[in-house]
């Protein structure tokens, strides 16, 4: 039996789709253990023969989750690992102390920029210093693990370089659900995963109130940013309200079939943020994979260029609703539709489909459970002070 692959999370939920249903079901798929430790209920016992367990109610805000990184070491030392995959700043530390203790190898799972993550708190004079600052604290935690995995291009600097960091971007598996076949008729926008205002939330009804009034609005995913109230606010204003479903968080699995019945996806994050610049969402191949053509950002590099590769759909200022009103009107042929989408879901399954990506994943880490098991530091300590007696 192999050793334990430890899923470490501080934020992120049990059932991440990163996390659990690509990473960890790619691992498991292969004979490994896998095993999610992360705050909150799990919804199961385990997912895609993943174990789920939890470490505690989640930690708000930075001085919670910088206080419980002692008791995160520990409860991932207890499990006893022979990796851990640790899979945000805090729980990257937790990692490193973990493994002092128990002997494991660390892996760092980067999701996001993170030298850029405190732009919008601090004034532009001060934003350098603290990029470079950031960057340099990864850095050092990069030099003491024994991998880096990068989830896009473009994350790779702060962490020693491309030679250093292994990449498994978030493209998506094959749901196994018919592709979308479109017709004549009102058209359904479609917004899968979280909600706020930086994801567009706001753009999405002006867009709307600048479409037909048989144009439908889909929201499938939690609002994260506490704007849900003023959303519905601002829908109720316009006379919006009876536009728009709003589904909530659904499983993964009913969220696609949801998903599936919609005409066109929306990417419309805002610009001024690195993390939009930088993004590669699971809901761009997600659509791909359902034959539904994309509105994306045209501002997002690696996105647009996913979507011009492809010819899935149309990249826009997605900061201007009468942009994405244009698009949406353009989609509005269901031949151009059609076609967009039915060469998304081919590239999906092809060049950005996520077997290589999973491949990549799962031979990193048998190289690192082939390798010899590291003796704890702790345990060294005390041998050492024997010695010396």
């Amino acid at each position: 039996m192999s050793g334990l692959v430890l899923m470490l999370s501080a934020a992120h939920p049990p059932d991440d789709v990163r996390i659990v249903a690509k990473e960890g079901a790619a691992l498991a798929a292969a004979g490994h253990r896998v095993m999610h430790l992360a705050p909150g209920d799990p919804p199961a016992p385990a997912l895609h023969g993943v174990a789920l367990r939890s470490h505690g109610p989640k930690r708000r805000g930075w001085r919670g989750r910088v206080l419980g990184i002692a008791a995160l070491a520990r409860a991932a030392a207890a499990e006893r690992p022979a990796v851990i995959h640790a899979h945000e700043p805090d729980s990257w530390l937790a990692a490193r102390i973990a493994a002092w203790r128990c002997g494991a190898r660390v892996v760092l799972d980067v999701h996001e920029h993170y030298p850029s993550r405190l732009d919008p708190r601090l004034p532009p004079a001060l934003r350098p210093a603290a990029r470079a600052a950031l960057r340099l604290l990864c850095r050092g935690l990069a030099l003491g693990a024994d991998a880096v995995v990068v989830a896009k291009d473009g994350l790779d600097d702060a962490f020693g370089g491309a030679a250093r960091c292994t990449k498994v971007r978030n493209y998506a598996e094959d749901p196994g659900l018919p592709p979308r076949r479109h017709a004549p008729g009102p058209l359904r926008l479609l917004h899968l995963g979280a909600l706020g205002a930086a994801r567009g939330a706001f753009t999405m009804l002006d867009t709307l109130a600048l479409l037909p009034g048989e144009t439908r609005l889909v929201l499938i995913g939690r609002f994260t940013d506490g704007s849900e109230a003023a959303f519905d606010a601002r829908a109720a204003a316009l006379g919006l309200t009876q536009r728009i479903e709003k589904h909530g968080w659904l499983p993964r699995e009913a969220a696609l079939a949801r998903a599936a019945e919609c005409d066109i996806a929306l990417v419309l994050f805002q610009p001024g943020v690195e993390n939009h610049r930088l993004a590669l969402p699971h809901k761009l191949f997600d659509a791909m994979l359902l034959g539904v053509p994309v509105i994306v950002p045209g501002f997002a590099d690696e996105v647009a260029a996913v979507v011009a590769d492809a010819a899935c759909g149309l990249a826009v200022d997605t900061a201007d609703p009468r942009a994405v009103a244009e698009a949406a009107q353009r989609l509005a042929d269901p031949a151009l539709r059609s076609a967009m989408g039915a060469r998304g879901r081919e590239a999906a399954l092809t060049r950005f489909g996520w077997q290589a990506e999973a491949a990549r994943l799962v031979a990193l880490h048998g190289r690192l459970m082939r390798s010899p098991r590291k003796l704890p530091m702790l345990a060294a300590g005390c041998a050492r002070r024997k010695r010396w007696r």
